[in-house]
């Protein structure tokens, strides 16, 4: 069974530290706790990242030339369509912002195993096994199913992708 979220059914709401928005695609709880979410941001300029003990964080530049994350002992290098990863509960500051960036991020419970993120690109087959989380990033089609860019498809079965799409794959 595949579900087709759309923009229409996406929340934004203010950054946790006051100093952005997000838009909420999914939020998934357990028990009173975060278990996912996805969400996109936009980053405009230099400053602190919202901290989230408890949570692993994977960030992947969408648009835009992407920033530096440094904190205590971290320096990670946030480029377009490379995803990557850092504990949610480090103090981060977005760093080397020369002009806007937006970004696609996962955020997982410590206790869970970490997601697969990637960008695919032209035509894949994604066996089953966990959650798929596909966002397009381009019109794009899953198992015969067109997506419009921004659209975001969940499915716990195997998926046929076709197009540009940022690929999430959750456990647990």
């Amino acid at each position: 069974m595949m579900r087709h979220l759309t923009p229409a059914d996406y929340t934004t709401m203010p950054w946790a530290n006051g100093k952005g928005r997000t838009i909420e695609m999914l939020r998934v709880e357990a028990e009173g706790r975060l278990k996912w979410r996805l969400s996109r941001a936009s980053v405009v300029e230099n400053g602190d990242f919202s901290l989230f003990p408890g949570i692993e964080r994977n960030l992947t530049v969408l648009t835009g030339p992407g920033f530096d994350l440094v904190g205590d002992g971290l320096h990670l290098a946030a480029r377009p369509l490379v995803p990557v990863e850092f504990p949610g509960d480090v103090a981060l500051r977005a760093e080397g912002v020369s002009a806007p960036s937006d970004d696609f991020n996962v955020m997982t419970a410590r206790a869970l195993p970490r997601p697969e993120v990637e960008v695919v690109t032209g035509r894949v087959h994604l066996p089953q096994g966990g959650l798929l989380a596909i966002y397009a990033l381009a019109p794009s089609v899953v198992n015969d199913h067109a997506m419009a860019a921004q659209d975001l498809i969940l499915t716990e079965d195997a998926a046929r992708v076709e197009g540009h799409t940022l690929v999430v794959r959750l456990f647990g």
